[in-house]
């Protein structure tokens, strides 16, 4: 039994928690699970096709907007939207606040991209499985799964990877330093074993 004293506190028996946004990480994985396990159980909630659906529907565009809008800023402090110039020319931004990415911490970081990533994965396999069933009616559907996932993924990994290049010269690039890096390695040791021969 702990006894407070006067004078003095009685310690916190609660562990702090490194999750700064837990109510962030829990809706970034509500919505998207959501989907997915109506998708998969539909039957046993209701017999009605267009209302599961419109429920379907309804998680997956709230997991689209709370991922794009909200848990991508708090969680990993990333950014993306489209822009509409004078001229009328759509113009896609990806931003990333370096300032912000030393407050984030690894778990929260952990479950947003653990998130964005397993769960478009399941929507590729149902539009598989519906295509290959003949399940026409339920295509339509799990593509815009598909579609509406893979979009914040696309988003996010180009923020990731430095918005204002292209995803293809962001890997020739990373291609080329590592090529490069190999290459000097070899050369120091060509140089080093040139330099034993003649000594």
């Amino acid at each position: 039994m702990i006894r407070q004293d006067s004078g003095n506190e009685v310690p916190s028996m609660r562990k702090k928690s490194n999750n700064k946004h837990a109510q962030a990480c829990f809706f970034h994985l509500f919505f998207r699970t959501s989907a997915i396990l109506i998708y998969l159980f539909c039957d046993l909630f209701s017999r009605s096709f267009i209302a599961n659906m419109v429920t379907i529907i309804l998680l997956l565009s709230c997991d689209f907007w709370t991922v794009k809008n909200v848990t991508g800023r708090l969680l990993v402090g990333l950014r993306w939207w489209n822009q509409v110039d004078g001229d009328g020319h759509s113009h896609w931004m990806f931003k990333s606040r370096t300032e912000t990415n030393k407050n984030i911490s690894n778990s929260e970081s952990n479950i947003f991209w653990l998130g964005l990533i397993v769960c478009p994965l399941f929507w590729v396999y149902f539009v598989f499985s519906s295509l290959f069933a003949f399940n026409i009616k339920w295509l339509v559907l799990v593509f815009m799964g598909a579609v509406l996932q893979w979009a914040n993924l696309y988003g996010y990994v180009r923020c990731k990877a430095g918005g204002g290049k292209k995803l293809n010269d962001i890997a020739t690039n990373y291609l080329g330093l590592k090529l490069f890096k190999k290459g000097q390695v070899g050369n120091k040791q060509i140089t080093w074993r040139m330099s034993m021969v003649q000594s």
